[in-house]
């Protein structure tokens, strides 16, 4: 079987969360896009350093920064992937109906996806494009917008970007095909937790666990 003849995939990749099992915090705001914990607000500086400070990491031009298993995970990131789906808490910090239609995400004029990217909502907004990524604004099961997100993806994969609630969601419906989650060696004793234990998952994954210099021990699930 050729590349192109292999089945669409669901994958999460990359996603971060404490050794407590924990992704984000609660009360997000624009002051604070990861939330706040037992121990304040959440660093993503701190969360995520593991892939800020690999050489690929995007952005980065000053030809350092670390090589080996995890600048593959971050290099490796949109290998593939034809759309994005999220909730509308990774997408701002905007709740209910909206106001207004300025908020465009985080990520300013150039954002990192490259691809559609279908935010989980209930409320309805227009779709917008800024440099070859535009958002739709969707409602509906895990089921229906991911059947949106594989038109949309033209034969490539579909990514759960997350959120917390947006990726249980997702393994809840049983759709997720492959998974890697990254346990950065933190603690914050509350907050939007994934899980208790990775092993939770082994009912209907595989689990290879890695261990990386940086500390951070990488779980690589796939479908049993």
């Amino acid at each position: 079987m050729t590349p192109r003849e292999q089945p669409q995939r669901v994958r999460i990749q990359n996603f971060t969360i404490s050794r407590d099992g924990f992704g984000a915090g609660e009360d997000q705001d624009l002051e604070h896009p990861f939330g706040t914990v037992g121990t304040g607000p959440v660093n993503p500086g701190e969360l995520m350093a593991w892939a800020f400070e690999t050489a690929n990491f995007p952005g980065r031009s000053d030809g350092g920064g670390s090589r080996g298993l995890e600048d593959r995970l971050t290099r490796d990131f949109s290998r593939n992937i034809g759309a994005e789906i999220m909730g509308r808490n990774k997408f701002g910090p905007v709740r209910g109906p909206w106001p207004d239609e300025e908020w465009t995400g985080w990520w300013g004029e150039e954002p990192p996806f490259h691809t559609p990217v279908f935010v989980m909502t209930h409320h309805p907004r227009a779709s917008f494009t800024l440099s070859d990524t535009t958002f739709h604004f969707v409602g509906g099961t895990p089921h229906e917008v991911l059947a949106q997100a594989f038109e949309a993806a033209d034969g490539k994969d579909v990514r759960i970007g997350g959120g917390v609630s947006t990726v249980r969601q997702f393994l809840e419906a049983d759709l997720i095909d492959e998974m890697h989650v990254a346990i950065a060696p933190l603690e914050y004793g509350r907050g939007l937790r994934l899980w208790d234990s990775p092993a939770e998952l082994t009912d209907r994954f595989h689990l290879e666990q890695v261990e990386a210099p940086s500390g951070v021990i990488h779980c690589f699930f796939w479908r049993r």
